[in-house]
């Protein structure tokens, strides 16, 4: 039985260690603070910034899913030692390296985002992130690791809870028929990545060696704006039509002098006041994961949700 490590339990991690323990793997999960184990699943608590540590923990792994990242506001501080961590200890255990990436890097761009874009971003976050792809990149290409990357636009489905955009601050409101307000233009196009299409997608990664060495986009389906992703939420839960509306720049600066994950938000909201649109057919043209389509995403989504509040009740 082969050993998977996955870094991190957010709702990326959370989802490839069970997928990968549901197709028969042995699971190891590494966080900061540990979890009681669960089926298939042994949690480890320690610093993936400790490279000693981490290493020790990885041995005898045939892949590291890299699904960790620092809290919003500490990107820059944090991001480099753990990139860092990861990348020597799929040095020296020879484990490959899955890395779930997102689509920062790029920084805005008119049409849609493909993976022979440059990472030509400005701003912090995009910087940052692109620098862990090409430490692990020129790392893979001088022959110390085996590593890959799967890119990802904003997270949506089931498991996920944090965020405004279609989770923790706009479900609980549209299963009530509320109104919704989101970041900025609520009628531009966008691409929401289903969270089970996120852990199918890395766990084919790691099994396809034609896939190692670049960055690939995690198959997404066509875009759809906040607008139209609310109304099928709510005509899914019964509850629509609802009023979504945009959140105005200067109530967004007022309220990012309270809230330091909004004062970030700041620096990426060109991907919500334009289309941001994602062409994952490179990994479509050769591999086998697909985008699960739209209505099952709506439906269990809501399904979640519903089960949730019900749960908090």
């Amino acid at each position: 039985m082969s050993l998977s490590v996955v870094l991190g339990f957010g709702p990326a991690g959370a989802a490839t260690a069970r997928l990968l323990a549901g197709q028969g793997h042995s699971v190891r999960v590494i966080t900061r603070s540990g979890r009681p184990p669960e089926p298939g699943i042994e949690h480890v608590a320690l610093d993936a910034a400790d490279s000693e540590r981490l290493t020790g923990a990885v041995r005898g792994a045939d892949a590291i899913y890299s699904c960790a990242a620092p809290p919003y506001p500490r990107w820059t501080r944090d991001w480099p030692p753990l990139a860092s961590s990861v990348c020597a200890a799929a040095e020296a255990t020879g484990a490959v390296l899955v890395m779930l990436g997102n689509l920062y890097g790029y920084g805005p761009v008119d049409g849609p985002l493909t993976e022979d874009l440059p990472l030509a971003a400005t701003d912090r976050k995009g910087r940052v992130r692109a620098a862990v792809w090409e430490q692990a990149r020129s790392l893979h290409e001088q022959g110390r690791i085996r590593a890959v990357e799967l890119r990802s636009s904003d997270f949506f489905g089931p498991g996920v809870t944090d965020g405004g955009h279609l989770a923790g601050r706009v479900m609980p409101r549209l299963l009530r028929g509320k109104p919704v307000s989101t970041l900025g233009d609520p009628d531009a196009p966008h691409s929401w990545t289903y969270l089970s299409d996120v852990a199918r997608a890395l766990a084919e990664a790691a099994e396809e060696e034609r896939a190692w060495g670049r960055a690939w986009h995690v198959p997404t389906a066509p875009p759809q704006s906040v607008r139209e992703m609310a109304g099928r939420l709510a005509d899914r839960a019964g509850t629509g039509p609802v009023a979504v509306r945009g959140l105005p720049p200067a109530v967004l600066g007022i309220a990012a002098v309270f809230s330091p994950l909004l004062r970030e938000l700041k620096e990426i909201r060109y991907q919500f006041d334009r289309p941001f649109v994602v062409d994952s057919s490179a990994w479509e043209a050769a591999f086998t994961v697909r985008a699960t389509p739209v209505d099952e995403q709506v439906g269990a989504t809501v399904d979640w949700w519903r089960e949730r509040t019900a749960d908090a009740r």
